[in-house]
């Protein structure tokens, strides 16, 4: 431990949580609102989705951790949310799991502590005419702003049913004029 002792928000997710310090993104925002405040921890895995989530709960969240974290913020579903792939390979995670990971995740991590905060953020949208260009074929996996549409209204359809706090990324983004260049990269 290196001086005193601060709240710990951690950021747990895909990609969007790893890269989220990249580019002043917005875990880099986060933790300069915070500097002094809190400690901003990152468990990013690019490429994950809510299953693997699930598998390494424990790992990540210990219940018997001597300290637990005041806030986490968890992001799942855009991997999720991809279209199923021929070979049955990929991060496709049918909706219905997609639902019953996301109140596990939940579940886990409000047992943590009394104190532990949840805010989960919803799939964002996806530029398809954007990610097809950048991708051009190198990648056989289809992500449409519809797919994530739906796994982000799931998301916050869970936590409206268990009083969880949720930020809908896929319809704030696409409020912002010009959200495919302005709000993606």
């Amino acid at each position: 431990m290196v001086g005193p002792e601060r709240p710990q928000f951690v950021l747990f997710g895909s990609s969007i949580v790893q890269f989220s310090f990249s580019n002043e993104g917005w875990g880099a925002v986060l933790a300069h609102i915070y500097a002094r405040k809190a400690d901003i921890i990152l468990r990013g895995y690019s490429g994950w989705n809510s299953r693997r989530a699930v598998q390494i709960l424990d790992q990540v969240f210990p219940k018997d951790a001597a300290k637990q974290p005041s806030l986490v913020i968890v992001y799942f579903g855009g991997n999720d949310s991809i279209l199923p792939h021929a070979t049955g390979l990929g991060p496709h995670v049918p909706l219905s799991e997609y639902i019953e990971n996301v109140r596990k995740i939940a579940i886990h991590l409000e047992s943590l502590s009394e104190k532990t905060r949840v805010i989960f953020l919803t799939a964002p949208p996806v530029c398809e005419k954007q990610l097809r260009a950048s991708l051009s074929g190198a990648v056989d996996m289809v992500r449409t702003n519809d797919s994530c549409r739906i796994y982000s209204e799931a998301c916050l359809e869970v936590c409206r049913g268990m009083n969880l706090k949720a930020i809908d990324l896929w319809t704030a983004m696409q409020q912002v004029e010009n959200w495919e260049t302005v709000c993606l990269t």
